[in-house]
């Protein structure tokens, strides 16, 4: 086996983005007419009236904009509105019921209306006198059509003629959206009017209390004010939950056994944090738990309140010893343990208030798992408050949740619960021993794109189940619950142990699941994530001798972050292999975008570097070519990016497939490969400054021949500090720098 390599000490170069992007750019799919204009301007003009006669609680309009596709940022509105500050003024969006079209909601002045109205007026008014009624894209584009146009006799510029006619293309119907109406206590996201939500609800007249607001738009409002709520102003809600959640249920095995096993006392082992209902201390093991109880005293609790955290912890400590068909060498590892919940039902915001406070105070953990989740399925157009509060810890802080994903509590419920939507954190699925789904696992995906589960691992079934100690004794369970927890120690062991970052360490995670199968199939992803991960750790930080894995890892700054040094070994001056990466980062997300949940899009490209400087990409990606961005032939639509590359997710994966007959590539005047990331971002261009992303590249020789030394050698001359994750090395260090050091 081949150890992974580390690389250092050669920084990505960072570039900034040139040209502007062309200018505004039509829908060639659709011909704009004096009618569906004439539609428009009185859809925007009764939606004006009705926010004059509407008594509303806040200054300035809601609009949302029916598109007629899955709109990229450059598509949507830039000339009607606030111009090309729109997009500045979008607080939602989602996608339509047959989810291949975007619904976007605006916050406007009503004198943007106003602007919108006359705009649309002078662009009639220079379709009907020039182009009898109706443009299509080839007269759109033909600059020597439109520069015989006197478009000051019109008082429009032409500029702002072309944008408004792309806006217009893209665009089915404006309207008001309305939320349906929720009749229990339920977690309600506001659209963002610009006024805290205190002030906003007390203007309707509903008085909450400080500590029922999670964030300035989230809210926790009881059955009345809820009700009240929809009947005053359906309008401003943006999105809406039941609040109580309850656990999901997992299989339990009462055959309990007294526990006779010993244990030694923890030393320098790390400590991962768990999320969960009470421990026991009484266990055997409770010498390695650091217990903290943070559930209101007052409130009654009984023996089974304490069985599902005990049981978690016990994976965590002592899993390998429980379960030696699933001894992952990874040792033993210390838990800091939070008690949130009792019984079955819990208010999941009480328990999200909970976690910001709990990361904020134990700065020194870096994993946490957290084997709770709701009943209740997620949203196809937003994501829960719970999984947007792990989100925002994770990219402001430097951990990593590791999340079940969730387990069936009837057969009419499918679908995965919160917080196994959560973007940034590791969700894991369950598998039986033979690597199966078992009847309790339910599926993602996320917002309809993102991957959840991330990955799967095994967690117990009636093939075999689970070994874990409760406060009773040892049982025997099932459920995503318990394979989590295996998932923590391992993404631990690499992080706090091997001293790699989190972004590596995920990235490692998940590419030891996937296999070369460049795009599989998406009912295996709803249940499986990216694959099984090995149990051994071994198997997750070496390869196969045929192999060349390294890792790199830096921080985004501008829109190109490349670095073109990557000297892999010739052969007879071709290269004989076949290439994948695995990328990983924890972009920053607002949950009032809805199903734009993300707001930085990192996109790897990895390949050989032509004669002209260009790169000849493993996947064949032409996203972000400065040189091609607007030219029709290589034009990518947003949903196809978004299905063939990942667009916007921020785990990506770039493979070639193995073939039966495979030839050498050819190689070029330069002769190392290279990386780019690239970066966009929605909103905020400043939302994707100092994003660290972690890559993880393989090299396999197609005739299974072993050049990692050869490859070592080449980084060295090329000014490369090549490290090599070895586990004996990587202890011996964690060791020294963990002892104790008693001064005379």
């Amino acid at each position: 086996m081949n150890n992974i390599l580390e690389l250092k000490g050669k920084r990505f170069v960072q570039a900034p983005k040139q040209g502007n992007g062309g200018g505004a750019a039509m829908n060639s799919k659709k011909i704009v007419t004096d009618t569906h204009l004439d539609k428009l301007q009185s859809q925007i003009d009764q939606i004006k009236q009705f926010w004059k006669t509407e008594k509303k609680p806040f200054p300035g309009i809601l609009i949302s904009v029916h598109y007629n596709k899955i709109v990229a940022k450059s598509n949507r509105i830039s000339g009607l509105f606030k111009g090309d500050k729109s997009n500045l003024a979008i607080v939602g969006a989602k996608f339509n019921a047959d989810m291949n079209k975007h619904i976007i909601t605006y916050f406007l002045d009503i004198s943007d209306l106003d602007n919108s109205i006359n705009l649309i007026s002078k662009v009639k008014k220079v379709l009907n006198t020039h182009f009898s009624g109706s443009i299509d894209k080839t007269v759109f584009d033909d600059n020597n059509v439109l520069g015989k146009i006197p478009f000051n006799s019109f008082s429009i510029s032409k500029s702002s003629f072309k944008q408004v006619i792309a806006d217009t293309s893209y665009i089915d119907d404006f309207e008001i959206e309305q939320a349906n109406q929720q009749l229990k206590q339920s977690i309600i996201t506001l659209y963002d009017t610009r006024i805290d939500a205190k002030t906003l609800l007390k203007n309707i007249g509903i008085d909450v209390l400080s500590s029922r607001i999670l964030d300035n738009q989230t809210v926790f409002l009881d059955e009345n004010q809820s009700k009240y709520l929809f009947e005053k102003a359906p309008y401003l809600v943006a999105m809406a939950t039941e609040d109580l959640a309850e656990l999901t249920p997992d299989d339990f095995i009462k055959e309990y056994q007294q526990n006779t096993m010993g244990i030694p006392s923890p030393t320098i082992e790390p400590t991962i944090g768990v999320i969960d209902t009470l421990f026991d201390n009484r266990v055997y093991f409770n010498e390695w738990v650091e217990y903290h109880d943070m559930v209101d005293e007052n409130l009654p609790k009984d023996s089974d309140d304490y069985r599902h955290g005990t049981a978690v912890s016990s994976i965590i400590v002592d899993g390998s010893k429980l379960n030696p068909w699933l001894d992952d060498g990874c040792g033993r590892f210390k838990v800091r343990h939070f008690g949130v919940a009792i019984g079955s039902r819990f208010s999941s915001f009480t328990i999200a208030k909970q976690i910001k406070e709990i990361v904020a105070s134990n700065r020194d953990i870096k994993v946490w798992n957290i084997s709770l989740g709701s009943n209740q399925e997620i949203n196809d157009n937003f994501i829960s408050a719970e999984a947007s509060i792990l989100d925002q810890i994770q990219y402001e802080n430097d951990v990593i949740f590791v999340v079940a994903g969730t387990n069936k509590p009837s057969i009419d419920v499918s679908k995965i619960g919160s917080p196994a939507d959560s973007i940034n954190s590791m969700v894991v699925n369950a598998v039986t021993q033979s690597g199966l789904s078992p009847k309790y696992a339910r599926k993602g995906l996320a917002l309809s794109f993102f991957a959840k589960p991330d990955i799967s691992y095994y967690g117990g079934s009636e093939e075999q189940y689970i070994r874990v100690c409760e406060p009773l004794g040892v049982a025997y369970v099932a459920g995503t619950s318990f394979a989590a927890p295996w998932i923590a120690r391992k993404l631990s062991y690499l992080i706090d142990v091997l001293g790699l970052n989190r972004e590596i360490a995920k990235a490692l995670i998940i590419d030891a699941a996937r296999d070369w199968n460049e795009k599989p199939d998406p009912e295996e992803v709803a249940l499986y994530g990216h694959g099984i991960v090995p149990i051994k750790i071994t198997d997750i930080i070496q390869t196969r001798e045929d192999e060349i894995k390294f890792l790199v890892s830096d921080v985004s700054e501008k829109w190109n972050t490349y670095n073109y040094n990557f000297p892999i070994p010739l052969k007879d001056d071709k290269y004989p292999y076949i290439a994948k990466a695995t990328m990983c980062y924890f972009p920053i997300c607002d949950r009032t975008q809805g199903v734009d949940y993300t707001n930085t899009e990192l996109n790897l490209h990895f390949g050989r570097i032509k004669d002209d400087g260009k790169m000849n990409e493993i996947n064949n990606d032409k996203q972000n070519q400065e040189e091609i961005m607007n030219t029709e032939k290589n034009y990518l639509l947003e949903g196809e990016a978004r299905d063939r590359f990942r667009k916007w997710d921020n785990v990506k994966y770039v493979a070639e497939k193995p073939k039966d007959r495979m030839k050498p590539k050819k190689s070029y005047t330069n002769k190392n490969w290279g990386m780019e990331i690239k970066t966009n971002n929605r909103l905020d261009p400043k939302d994707g400054v100092g994003i660290r992303f972690g890559v993880i590249v393989t090299i396999r020789e197609i005739n299974g021949i072993n050049r990692i030394d050869e490859f070592i050698k080449n980084c060295t001359l090329n000014g490369w500090l090549v490290n090599t994750v070895d586990i004996k090395t990587r202890i011996d260090i964690n060791q020294k720098i963990n002892e104790d050091i008693e001064f005379e």
